[in-house]
């Protein structure tokens, strides 16, 4: 308790040299609360006892002073380096945007636009036309409009499609995404009855026909992408749900969520529908998400028959679900690229990410441990071995991507350890643990992460 007595004041800590100069290139306020905090935990590491003596002078403060308010001045939204060979990360911002997107926003950011304005007429333009035709080109669709994001897209169309009426769905697509956002809460948001149909694991065409009647208006197909139902099970197809609406005068609104634009059936190992698939199904209209397998941005893609789309265009719902500026550029920018597959599956990095083959991550694998290598401490080792990666982002539920995984052992450490520490470094590496091994996967790790992915790996001996 004597040391209370060494914890210096707070006018006394601002006048210090060290201290003065982080006032002279940081706001006060913050710098106060720096100090303020340093001081309240001297104070109670003073009543715990065990700290030297040392810790309550001005070097040590004012080196903590410094620590904390550049904690404080970091930005919460940060960059990290993601080694957990999930693809489509939800929780590290899902899809990596294509460089392409990057010169799109570097030009429309940091200027101004024709974001509402037809240059040709001169008069005041659409938004959405900026993608619209794009979209409906790729996707073979009438038309086309984008919100921010797919749950937002759902929400426009059952309101314009369906409001005060029936929507039926099998029940076995009643599906809950992340955040606990489940599409019966959103079906009842839109003011649209929810009518389920066929029990969980088994529906039939007859359970939807047999649900028809004056207030039913749409039929609700939802695709499971964040999740699989195995064995003894049923499900319409997109085509047959088309000819039983077309039977009862019933429009189809399909929810495709992950939104894949290209055949991938060659490139992995699992089956997954595209768009096109369902446009030329006959679907009326279709919702699906601009950052998961599509790649680019967070956004609501709705595309579908034009009398549909259009009323969309005129629901006042829009105004609060609108895109801004930024996503727009980037989406454009990123479906511009799937004009050729060729090349969208080289520049989008999703794709290039899923599609990796073994042979490829091998070699990978084997640079990025040697770069590693080179640039860590004596204490510091690098082992090859074979595992997984994972889609992600509520995408193809049953894949399992092969992959040589990295696995990183420091002397002194358990492999816990090692994930908290990289986890909370400068910059954040975010990996994984499987069988008591600390792991990176190559597969998502960037060329431009391993200089700063050294760097962490190195500190961990000191």
């Amino acid at each position: 308790m004597q040391q209370l007595k060494l914890i210096p004041k707070v006018d006394r800590v601002l006048e210090w040299e060290p201290v003065r100069k982080l006032i002279a290139t940081h706001p006060r306020e913050l710098v106060l609360r720096a100090v303020r905090s340093v001081l309240e935990r001297l104070r109670s590491g003073a009543r715990a006892g065990g700290l030297d003596d040392s810790a309550f002078q001005e070097p040590a403060v004012c080196l903590e002073v410094a620590r904390e308010l550049a904690q404080l001045s970091r930005p919460s939204l940060r960059r990290v380096i993601n080694g957990s060979g999930i693809v489509i990360h939800t929780n590290l911002g899902r899809s990596i945007l294509p460089e392409a997107a990057r010169d799109a926003l570097n030009t429309i950011a940091f200027s101004y636009s024709n974001l509402e304005f037809d240059l040709d007429a001169g008069v005041r333009g659409s938004r959405y036309s900026h993608v619209e035709a794009l979209l409906c080109e790729l996707t073979g669709a009438e038309a086309a409009i984008v919100v921010n994001n797919n749950a937002a897209a759902v929400l426009l169309a059952l309101s314009s499609m369906a409001a005060g009426r029936e929507a039926v769905v099998s029940r076995g697509e009643l599906v809950e995404i992340g955040g606990s956002f489940r599409i019966p809460e959103v079906m009842r948001l839109s003011g649209v009855t929810l009518k389920e149909v066929g029990t969980t694991n088994r529906t039939h065409p007859k359970d939807y026909s047999g649900a028809v009647n004056e207030q039913t208006a749409v039929f609700l197909k939802v695709h499971c992408s964040n999740f699989a139902v195995l064995g003894f099970t049923a499900e319409v197809s997109a085509q047959e749900l088309v000819a039983l609406g077309a039977a009862a005068g019933v429009p189809v609104l399909a929810d495709m969520g992950s939104g894949n634009l290209i055949d991938l059936s060659g490139r992995l190992p699992v089956p997954e529908p595209t768009v096109q698939d369902f446009v030329r199904a006959g679907v009326d209209v279709i919702t699906f998400s601009g950052d998961k397998l599509l790649g680019g941005p967070q956004a609501g893609i709705i595309v579908g028959k034009k009398p549909f789309i259009e009323a969309m265009k005129k629901h006042q719902l829009l105004r609060a679900l609108r895109m801004d500026k930024l996503t727009l550029a980037s989406l454009e920018a990123t479906l511009a690229l799937y004009r050729d597959e060729m090349v969208a599956l080289k520049e989008v990095p999703t794709l290039k990410m899923l599609t990796a083959t073994l042979p490829e991550l091998t070699a990978r694998a084997k640079k990025v441990a040697g770069f590693l290598r080179r640039r860590t401490a004596q204490g510091i080792s690098f082992k090859l071995s074979e595992g997984f990666s994972q889609a992600g982002g509520g995408t193809l539920p049953l894949l399992n991507l092969p992959s040589m995984l990295i696995e990183v052992a420091v002397e002194g450490l358990t492999p816990n350890e090692i994930e908290s520490r990289l986890r909370k470094s400068e910059i954040p590496v975010i990996g994984r643990i499987n069988k008591n091994a600390f792991l990176l996967d190559p597969r998502t790790l960037l060329d431009s992460d391993l200089p700063d992915l050294a760097k962490a790996i190195s500190d961990l001996a000191g």
